[in-house]
């Protein structure tokens, strides 16, 4: 069995407030982990804490978040910054404010690269090329990159930040509602990208989001945030087994039983394994 590439234990609060209470969980190399939880069980609060971001939010963890057996909650600031980006990535929810409006699409990508990389444009350039067509992005038009966020669609801004996130070939990718600002079409195609590129290169995905149908057709685990705390954590193949208040809650409140949703989720990866071709990413 692979060693886990992240392993979590931690405990976040702000001030006297306590909003996460002792979080465990392991991801290895492969393997897709869906958060889900109520507005207010403390995702955001995981999310900047796996980060090293929360101190920036008036919070203060303390444990462990361990990123191939190194403890980010003991770095310096300084030690955190070589690391987020690298080995971690985060897939931010409403693309059209995570990404500047103000600088090109290549501007973004000059960034990301020169916060790890000292290799030139030359590097740059063979490296976004890449990226741009795992995601699906235009990388013959040079009138692409030098549109601004806004010049572009919200799909095609979400495809971006998945780019950046994979610039520098990260274990460990956080994607936090990465399909709340999307028409369906679009959000079942950023599901689809998303688990092919799991796949593919053998990422560790932690995915966050309301979205069940979503939770179900990518991950492999259910992890149920409540109260600061995961409630209940099973897999998605045992789901029906689950027995947690708070998970049986988050069921009652879909429009069908979570049986339809389990056969619409395996429906449709069945459907889209026959329409494409197992080199190609299918959008």
């Amino acid at each position: 069995m692979s060693l886990p590439v992240l392993r979590v234990c931690l405990t976040a609060e702000y001030g006297r407030r306590s909003v996460l209470r002792d979080v465990c969980f392991d991801l290895c190399a492969g393997d897709a982990l869906g958060m889900v939880g109520s507005s207010g069980a403390g995702k955001t609060t995981l999310v900047m804490a796996l980060l090293g971001l929360l101190a920036w939010r008036g919070g203060k963890a303390s444990g462990e978040v361990l990123i191939h057996g190194r403890n980010l909650l003991s770095m310096t600031e300084r030690e955190v910054r070589r690391l987020r980006g690298k080995f971690i990535s985060l897939i931010p929810q409403s693309p059209m404010t995570a990404l500047n409006p103000a600088v090109t699409l290549r501007a973004h990508f000059e960034a990301a690269w020169r916060a790890h990389e000292s290799q030139g444009r030359e590097a740059l350039a063979s490296r976004m090329k890449e990226v741009l067509e795992e995601v699906q992005l235009p990388t013959g038009d040079e009138g692409f990159l030098r549109r601004k966020p806004g010049q572009i669609s919200v799909g095609q801004a979400q495809r971006v930040l998945i780019a950046l996130a994979l610039l520098h070939r990260p274990s460990i990718l956080i994607a936090d509602e990465p399909t709340s600002a999307l028409d369906p079409v679009t959000q079942a195609e950023i599901v689809k990208l998303l688990q092919q590129l799991t796949r593919r290169h053998g990422v560790a995905l932690l995915y966050i989001s309301h979205d069940l149908v979503s939770v179900l057709q990518l991950c492999d685990r259910l992890a149920v945030l409540h109260a600061g705390t995961i409630a209940e954590c099973v897999t998605v193949a045992q789901i029906e087994q689950a027995r947690h208040p708070a998970t049986l809650a988050l069921f009652g409140s879909l429009p069908v039983p979570v049986r339809v949703l389990l056969a619409h989720a395996a429906s449709r990866e069945l459907a889209t394994e026959d329409r494409c071709d197992e080199d190609l990413v299918c959008l």
